[in-house]
């Protein structure tokens, strides 16, 4: 199809005619679909089942002879750190474990901060006005956490390659600035792994306050779609490298490697980090739930029982990525009224539309009876000022589904795209 913005204004009325009878058939098909959050789908719940049933009546003894029944054990089994040591890229010794939720870690890890500052600060973060810089597009639930908190973030385009470092460092040069939110492999949504490059200058670069960190949660470490995966460098030894070792904050959890209600979280770093998070967190806590620790280990086993696994989840939410892709390209190539990504890895996919029509088309796809995540959401407060993000969540509905689903989306991206362009100064249409 030849470009919207390349069209007569009589050929783009025809079209925007042809386009909108399309979509009110669409619409009349009565569908109900969600692809509003990147949520397992029951056949990936499926393939840990056997969890169910372990570790069993009377397996409750891990090394050591520890019993997972009683209290204690704060950082958590020690052959569940050795099993999750390669997913955070940490020694076993430099993980922590948690109950379910990275995100529970990653907000009590902001609120200690607050009150009472990390290694190497003066005061409290509260002390002060701390600022975050937030990759964009980036995770709703990062930034919701620091305007829960009154944190300040500020926006950095993403490049292709991860965040633009150009940007970063001239912004860590106030002292304000006392974190930033990383996605770092398969970022959520646009799918990309930060490079080797990115990843030595977020070690190396000098930050005006002494107690800056990265927020480094690496989700989808493990969350390849294909044969071809990418690889991250080890932020930890890169910032040890560069002098400085505190500087990382790693998360991870099992939330989607195995039960996403009752996987085990993860919290790594320096030594220095992790004695200072263990000790704000005994004050909360007696220990977590070794009782699954021990049932992660005794189900997954070792690194290439992880690997099966989690080929296996490939192999159910590949298609579904593919049935996207495969929509978008058929319905919008070569008109210029979205650009997407094609991931290896993650939950998303993201679509950037026309500039003014991301809003449009949630408006259009929600009238087809179907959800998305709102417009914005990809962006610190909700505020997207291009207006043209979209995070698409294949995972969760059937294949069926996801292919409706992605048929409608990509009609009502090239409708908001037809109308956007419609409605723009002669000369002004991008």
């Amino acid at each position: 199809m030849t470009e919207l913005t390349s069209l007569s204004p009589s050929d783009l009325a025809a079209l925007h005619e042809r386009v909108g009878a399309e979509y009110e058939a669409f619409k009349a098909r009565g569908l109900k679909l969600d692809m509003t959050r990147g949520k397992p789908a029951p056949d990936q719940l499926d393939l840990s089942n056997a969890m169910l049933t372990l570790p069993g009546n009377g397996d409750h003894f891990a090394e050591g002879n520890v019993d997972a029944r009683n209290y204690g054990g704060l950082q958590g089994l020690p052959e569940a750190r050795a099993l999750f040591s390669p997913m955070v890229q940490a020694p076993p010794a430099n993980i922590v474990l948690g109950d379910n939720s990275s995100l529970a870690l990653m907000h009590d890890c902001i609120a200690y901060a607050l009150l009472k500052g990390v290694p190497g600060s003066e005061a409290p973060w509260s002390a002060g006005a701390p600022t975050f810089l937030c990759p964009v597009p980036g995770y709703d639930r990062h930034f919701a956490i620091c305007e829960a908190y009154g944190i300040r973030m500020i926006p950095v385009p993403m490049t292709g390659h991860g965040p633009d470092m150009d940007a970063v460092e001239r912004y860590v040069a106030d002292p304000a600035v006392k974190g930033m939110w990383c996605v770092p492999k398969y970022s959520n949504p646009s799918g990309e792994t930060y490079s080797e490059e990115t990843c030595r200058r977020l070690a190396a670069m000098e930050t005006a306050a002494p107690d800056f960190r990265l927020f480094w949660d690496n989700a989808y470490s493990v969350h390849h779609l294909g044969a071809e995966h990418e690889t991250l460098s080890d932020i930890l030894a890169l910032c040890a490298e560069a002098g400085h070792p505190d500087r990382a904050f790693i998360f991870a959890s099992t939330s989607k490697v195995t039960l996403a209600g009752a996987g085990v979280a993860m919290f790594a770093s320096s030594e220095t980090n992790v004695r200072w998070y263990m000790e704000r967190a005994a004050f909360r806590t007696i220990g977590p739930d070794k009782l699954n620790q021990l049932r992660h280990v005794r189900f997954l086993k070792d690194q290439a029982g992880l690997e099966r696994h989690m080929q296996a989840q490939a192999e159910l939410i590949a298609p579904k990525f593919a049935a996207v892709l495969d929509a978008l390209e058929a319905r919008l190539a070569g008109t210029g009224a979205a650009h997407w990504s094609r991931p290896k890895g993650g939950y998303f996919i993201s679509v950037d539309t026309v500039d003014g029509a991301a809003h449009r088309v949630v408006e259009l796809a929600r009238g087809a009876g179907i959800g998305l995540t709102p417009a914005g959401a990809t962006s610190p407060y909700g505020r997207d000022p291009h207006d043209r993000t979209l995070r698409l969540a294949p995972t969760f509905p059937n294949l069926s589904d996801v292919r409706a689903a992605a048929e409608g989306i990509a009609l009502c991206i090239l409708l908001a795209g037809i109308e956007t362009v419609r409605a723009a100064p002669q000369g002004q249409a991008a």
